[in-house]
């Protein structure tokens, strides 16, 4: 049928009926099957399954041939970037195994065919965009046990990996061996150390993880600074606070500028701020130099498994708070004309959430609940969701102007 439709010019109708097959398909047998079993362990077989997608011949290639016939072009410049579409996947999800220390992490990286951060090939040929990460100095093991939840009333996660990554000396070193085949376009996000109170220290790390990455010869379309992680127990809240965001931003970006590179910086920022806060944040953006606001990183909350200990909380119950950290950025970049981006974060999970974003300026999105509810072609489906939508919207205009 889509071959049918395409051959004879009809590309904008086969791709809707792809997208709605795809979609229907995903709901009716794929989500299905996996609401059946517990988050954590549908969690760890998507990841299996991407380890073991970019194993096999041609994954990769047929991966880019369905992006190619589900999403319709629609470049979006943002953040000092120009992407091919505006939804991009949000950081968390392609960042790798956890080890309890940088010797062990490089001995994996020994043997060239042990993939230590699976989904790094497969996804971004699948969805477009990702960010990679978060990355810290030193790898971090997580927390154990059950890590990971849902909520399908409210189409929300929850989630307490605590920041679990291979550390930013074997990502990149990793990425480096697998400089050929990285995507196009693609991002990484290195996140303050939880549990450093050294002031100095921070930015020494911040500093040698943003170097191993240039050393290495990567060059993402942007890096992305995480400020704060609430999966995890240590995290010091304060590094939002006015004098750590300056320091640690701007050290960031002196380092890219005493490289002779314009790799532009984009910072990931926590929901529930005062609009105090926010108005502090941009106006230390756009003195420094960064591009891009991401509003926001999942919110605190206590953990499903334990009320005492908290959890990242995303997807439909962080959609608000999402959207009020955006509407405190706006309001503080339009009081004093600064010319700094804001990237929609929380809750991206339809045509309805994603123009709840874009009536506020936000030109786009970063996702991850989305391709649990939604699944791998969420991107493809929410753009045409929300396409529809501002066709009904013109044909309600036109209907009361007639």
């Amino acid at each position: 049928m889509v071959v049918i439709f395409l051959a004879l010019g009809m590309k904008a109708e086969a791709r809707r009926w792809l997208l709605r097959c795809l979609d229907g398909g995903y709901h009716a047998f794929s989500r299905r099957l996996l609401f059946r079993i517990s988050a954590q362990r549908a969690h760890e077989l998507m990841l299996r399954t991407l380890l073991i997608g970019e194993r096999l011949p041609f994954t990769v290639a047929i991966a880019k041939l369905l992006r190619s016939l589900c999403h319709a072009p629609k470049p979006t410049e943002v953040g000092g970037v120009q992407l091919s579409q505006p939804l991009i996947v949000a950081a968390g999800l392609v960042k790798g195994r956890g080890f309890a220390d940088e010797a062990a992490a490089l001995r994996a990286l020994q043997k060239r065919q042990h993939n230590i951060m699976p989904g790094w090939r497969l996804l971004p040929a699948l969805a477009g965009p990702v960010e990679f990460g978060s990355f810290t100095r030193f790898p971090r093991l997580g927390n154990a046990g059950t890590v990971v939840w849902r909520d399908e009333k409210t189409l929300s996660t929850q989630n307490r990996v605590g920041l679990r990554n291979p550390g930013a000396r074997a990502a990149a070193l990793f990425l480096r061996q697998r400089r050929e085949r990285l995507p196009a376009e693609f991002g990484i996000n290195i996140a303050v150390s939880p549990g450093v109170r050294d002031n100095a220290q921070q930015e020494r790390d911040i500093c040698e993880s943003l170097g191993f990455f240039l050393d290495a010869g990567l060059m993402p379309s942007w890096f992305t600074l995480n400020l704060s992680c609430p999966n995890t127990e240590d995290d010091p809240q304060q590094h939002q606070l006015e004098a750590e965001t300056r320091r640690l931003c701007g050290a960031f970006i002196k380092l890219l500028r005493a490289r002779g590179l314009e790799i532009p910086l984009w910072v990931k920022v926590s929901p529930g701020l005062a609009d105090g806060q926010y108005r502090a944040l941009v106006r230390i953006f756009d003195e420094v130099g960064v591009k891009a606001v991401v509003a926001t990183n999942t919110l605190a909350q206590p953990s499903p498994g334990a009320a005492t200990l908290t959890a990242g909380l995303g997807g439909g119950r962080l959609h608000a708070a999402a959207l009020r950290a955006v509407d405190a950025l706006t309001a503080a970049n339009a009081m004093r004309g600064y010319a700094l981006d804001i990237i929609g974060c929380g809750g991206v999970l339809d045509g309805d959430s994603l123009h709840a974003y874009r009536q506020r300026g936000v030109k786009a999105a970063q996702y991850w609940s989305a391709l649990v509810y939604r699944g791998p072609f969420a991107a493809a489906i929410l753009e045409e969701e929300w396409a529809a939508h501002e066709r009904r919207f013109e044909a309600i205009q036109r209907e009361v102007l007639a």
